[in-house]
């Protein structure tokens, strides 16, 4: 799995691409607004707009050129509170363009103010972004109410259509934004719930080693007991075996809910080896249907699910023989693990294998049922496939 410095490494450079592509976005509106300039008339409008226009023109280059700075900066030395300081800019930036809009009647200002309301929504929490959109529509408002200055009924319906359009923007941008949050909130919450699935399948892992640890160790001590060393030590040299094998699959738990898992089938033969060669007594491993790959919870669940009922017969039924059958279906994929009543005396129960087996059950979306039957005892799981 990745490092906590590699996660940290993946965050900064993944905040770098932004910052890059902010800033080439940017510089890409600059050109845009520059060389539209650039390229009308030179006897457009009023005697001394070119003026105010080229200055407007000059003032929005500055504040976009301010918002590329502002955007590099996680890929810069410099560090400073980011966020007001490119609200402010966006500020300054709008209200040039509206300006500009009105001396110059240019397609790039109506570029340049699409872009900032844009910019706004997405970068920027509503407290600040919509104080953006209203100083907008003030500012083409005013436009089409004919103040300063009367304008003509065809320019009236431009600016209403420009303040719709502002409006729209800032809607498309602003749901993008909530998109995004919850993307992230989605990835947060898959993080948490991959940790408690890691979790769950690690304490599964030890409750199964250690239970069958606690069995052979409580056989020892009782042939210790009667004098019968040479079994004892065969009962501790398997608990060893066990601590050993729970270890390792505790190491392994990761690799384990990924593709790489070995199919259920060989999982499920490994486990009732394990059941013969600790009771010697027999475990058949019974298969129906079309064998296919599952996904990897859905194949950990019922692995697990075999382990604990396996378990449970050793400890509660000594003596009996188990069953396990797979069957698959064409919508669901079911586990029973069957045994008949054992003549020894048991265990007793009282622990939460049957409320964790019940758990991972519901998780997947399927069911549990365990309970006594007229041959024995029966541990059924059913889940979508």
């Amino acid at each position: 799995m990745p490092t906590r410095d590699g996660y940290v490494q993946a965050a900064w450079e993944s905040s770098r691409r932004n910052a890059i592509a902010g800033a080439f976005l940017r510089l890409a509106v600059i050109a845009l607004l520059v060389g539209g300039q650039a390229t009308s008339p030179p006897g457009f409008g009023l005697t001394g707009d070119r003026l105010a226009i080229t200055a407007l023109t000059a003032a929005i280059a500055v504040t976009l050129t301010l918002m590329v700075v502002v955007r590099l900066r996680p890929i810069l030395p410099v560090r400073w509170n980011a966020g007001p300081a490119e609200a402010v800019l966006i500020g300054l930036t709008l209200v040039a363009s509206i300006a500009l809009d009105m001396v110059s009647d240019s397609s790039p200002a109506v570029a340049v103010l699409l872009f900032s309301v844009g910019a706004a929504a997405v970068r920027h929490p509503l407290k600040w972004s919509l104080p953006i959109l209203l100083l907008a529509l003030a500012g083409l408002g005013s436009s089409v109410l004919g103040l300063p200055l009367p304008i003509s009924p065809e320019a009236q319906d431009r600016d209403l259509g420009l303040c719709v359009s502002v409006c729209v923007v800032f809607a498309v941008a602003y749901a993008i934004k909530q998109r995004r949050a919850a993307t992230a909130a989605q990835a947060g919450e898959a993080v948490l719930a991959e940790r408690a699935r890691i979790a769950r399948e690690i304490h599964d892992i030890l409750a199964h080693s250690l239970s069958a640890q606690i069995v052979h160790l409580e056989g020892a001590r009782l042939l210790l007991r009667a004098d019968r060393s040479q079994e004892a030590l065969d009962r501790v040299e398997r608990a060893r075996e066990l601590a050993k094998k729970g270890l390792d699959e505790a190491r392994s738990a990761v690799a384990a809910l990924r593709d790489d898992a070995r199919p259920l089938p060989a999982a499920l033969d490994a486990l009732a080896e394990e059941f013969r060669d600790a009771t010697g007594r027999p475990c058949d491993v019974v298969v129906r249907g079309h064998e296919r790959r599952l996904p990897p919870e859905t194949e950990l669940a019922m692995i697990r699910t075999a382990q604990e009922a396996v378990t449970n017969v050793r400890r509660h039924a000594p003596g009996s023989p188990a069953t396990v059958r797979l069957s698959f279906g064409d919508r669901t994929c079911e586990l029973e693990v069957v045994n008949p009543p054992s003549e020894k005396p048991g265990t007793p129960g009282g622990g939460y294998g049957l409320v964790g087996m019940r758990e991972r059950a519901e998780l997947l979306g399927g069911t549990l049922e365990a309970g006594e039957t007229e041959d024995g005892f029966r541990v059924r799981l059913r889940v979508p496939a």
